[in-house]
């Protein structure tokens, strides 16, 4: 199984349209504060910030814009002194260039260097007009002060509502995933020629930015929320269990279409060519639909617990039928997902509800191990 893929997470349209009428209300508001203050009769500075430093995540934008603030002066400063210091061009441009990169990874974070060091130490530089690095400080003040202050206020951030938004599009998109799945084993379809497509590993980072927005809430971090109540009913346990749930079930699906790519022989088929049925995959059809119900009765914040007693059994139906160490591979992801839903139940204050063997002991996989005899 490859790892979970690193897909950005992309807001809907109308998150998109608030985002971008939000940086457009900021760059403005900048540019004509600093026409009003008299800094420059170009003040493009002031909103540079609302363009570098308004991102989907709000609760970045007071370290972004420090972090922007502190590069800018820096590199003012040190453009400045290398020029008084420095006056010929053929040595000062080069110390210029140097001090700048060295400063921009010396404030920078791992990973992330701070650009507007060199930026500003260049631009500085370039722009040899009495007063120019002191209008470029007042700008770029007043345009980080208006990200900052202004910004948040614009169409408020709600983290309760985007996280239990998260969980629905997440509830949406495993139900169609398993659902395509289990009409291409019921149907016959080779499961090789459904593979993921790119687009579906947003999926999986679904539960983790909602979990996200969900612990900035928490936390009472000091920004205006659209509403100061308390987070929907059962969120926390939903969140929980999609964060359990999503890569047990991306594992369950890429060993899937690995397996029906490969045939039950492992060996990969010439393209275009499907030897015969595997006979494990064409019989996981109901328990995937079993376990889809449960999953998304769980998510719906609805009762599951029969949905679960029903995939659990013929999750050990079908280990009786295929007991076979790929099979037991192809249903790690399946049984995890039915462990997280015992787990909820079991917060609920639900009793144990496990299913039991012929013998009425526990099922073959819980057995406690036995000493070997002497």
């Amino acid at each position: 199984m490859s790892g979970l893929v690193a897909v950005p997470y992309v807001p809907p349209p109308v998150g998109r349209l608030r985002s971008a009428a939000r940086l457009v209300l900021c760059a403005a508001v900048s540019w004509y504060l600093c026409l009003w203050w008299g800094t420059t009769t170009t003040p493009v500075p002031a909103a540079l910030p609302a363009v570098l430093i308004l991102r989907e995540d709000v609760y970045a934008w007071p370290r972004l814009g420090w972090e922007r603030l502190a590069g800018v002066v820096v590199g003012v400063l040190l453009s400045t002194v290398l020029l008084h210091r420095v006056p010929d061009s053929a040595w000062s441009f080069p110390l210029v260039l140097l001090c700048g990169c060295t400063g921009m990874y010396l404030m920078g974070r791992p990973g992330a260097p701070n650009q507007q060091v060199l930026i500003s130490a260049l631009m500085v530089y370039a722009t040899a007009v009495p007063g120019y690095p002191l209008a470029r400080l007042e700008e770029s003040l007043v345009g980080v002060a208006v990200v900052v202050l202004l910004g948040p206020f614009v169409w408020p951030p709600d983290p309760y509502r985007f996280a239990a938004a998260g969980m629905d599009a997440y509830r949406a998109g495993v139900r169609e995933q398993l659902a395509g799945i289990t009409g291409g084993l019921e149907r016959g379809v080779p499961v090789g020629d459904l593979a993921e497509p790119p687009e579906r590993a947003r999926l999986w980072l679904l539960p983790q930015a909602s979990r996200d927005a969900f612990d900035r809430a928490a936390t009472g971090r000091r920004l205006p929320h659209r509403r100061g109540g308390r987070p929907p009913e059962g969120l926390d346990g939903r969140m929980t269990l999609a964060a359990r749930t999503a890569p047990a079930l991306q594992y369950f699906t890429q060993e899937l279409y690995a397996r029906a790519r490969g045939g039950s022989s492992g060996a990969p088929p010439a393209p275009g060519v499907h030897g015969p049925p595997d006979p494990a995959l064409c019989a996981l059809a109901p328990l995937v639909r079993a376990t889809a119900d449960a999953l998304d009765a769980a998510l719906l914040g609805t009762d599951f617990a029969e949905r679960l007693d029903r995939a659990r059994a013929l999750d050990l139906a079908h280990r009786a039928a295929h007991p076979g160490r790929g099979d037991v591979v192809l249903r790690a992801g399946l049984h995890l997902t039915h462990e997280a839903l015992a787990d909820l139940l079991r917060g609920r204050g639900a009793p144990d509800r496990r299913p039991r063997d012929p013998g009425g002991g526990p099922a073959a996989d819980d057995r406690p191990a036995q000493p070997p005899p002497v």
